[in-house]
């Protein structure tokens, strides 16, 4: 088992997973550079959660070796915070090509369901689907 998927089947909650690929998906689209953090409010805003909400979650992850923050500073991810954001928003990213595409399903139904799909599927699973999809 890889530590990406032992970490996904044991040590992170559904929600946890939710703000690791926020996250990432904050890095990505807005550029933001490794080195420059993410702002609490940011990740608030995509989800459509409290600040304190992020607070709560992001103290959590830093427990978890997730994430860094100084005190109500930007929030950084570590590496492993990293990579497992990044297969979390690989997974959505797949799932809802996959029913938007492939099944004819609305873009933000497709989203919704997608996010919860994500959740449930190993990373063996997922794997399989990928190699399925490029052939």
């Amino acid at each position: 088992m890889s530590e990406i998927e032992e970490t996904l089947d044991s040590h992170l909650t559904m929600a946890h997973e939710d703000y690791l690929e926020a996250m990432v998906r904050i890095e990505t689209e807005e550029e933001i550079g490794e080195h420059e953090g993410i702002r609490s409010v940011d990740i608030a805003q995509l989800l459509g959660v409290s600040k304190p909400s992020v607070n709560k979650a992001i103290a959590a992850l830093k427990a978890q070796g997730m994430v860094e923050q100084s005190h109500y500073g930007r929030v950084m991810l570590t590496p492993r915070g990293r990579a497992i954001g990044a297969a979390i928003w690989r997974r959505h990213r797949l799932l809802r090509s996959f029913l938007t595409d492939e099944l004819g399903v609305d873009f933000e139904v497709a989203d919704l369901e997608a996010c919860k799909m994500e959740h449930a599927l190993s990373e063996d699973t997922m794997d399989r689907w990928i190699a399925y999809l490029e052939k």
